[in-house]
């Protein structure tokens, strides 16, 4: 099954869902708010997509990191500790597809080759 993980209240993690919803594609959604950002997930998406692309230098939380901690953030292994200690950090939404596949932010054009 396809997972999209994410925060509820994000207007792009919306716009996914519905468009999942409207393309019938079976998914589950994990909340980072609520149910954390699973280890091993994160080391795939890391691996699958690379910590410049999983983590969000342009949104909010990055932003108000300390000036240390983002400059910190070198390599993936320094991404993936500012990631589990700040979940907003992580571009949204990314997706588990079926397939195994991982991709993280919405493209509607994208997906359509998927679905």
């Amino acid at each position: 099954m396809t997972t999209l993980y994410g925060i509820p209240n994000c207007d792009t993690v919306k716009k996914a869902r519905a468009w999942l919803s409207e393309h019938r594609v079976d998914h589950s959604f994990h909340d980072f708010k609520k149910q954390g950002v699973p280890d091993a997930a994160l080391d795939q998406w890391l691996a699958a997509a690379g910590w410049e692309t999983v983590i969000n230098r342009k949104g909010t939380t990055w932003r108000q990191l300390d000036e240390t901690t983002r400059a910190g953030v070198a390599d993936a292994a320094s991404a993936r500790a500012v990631a589990l200690a700040n979940p907003s950090v992580i571009k949204r939404p990314v997706v588990q597809w079926n397939d195994g596949a991982i991709t993280v932010g919405f493209n509607a054009a994208d997906w359509a080759q998927r679905a």
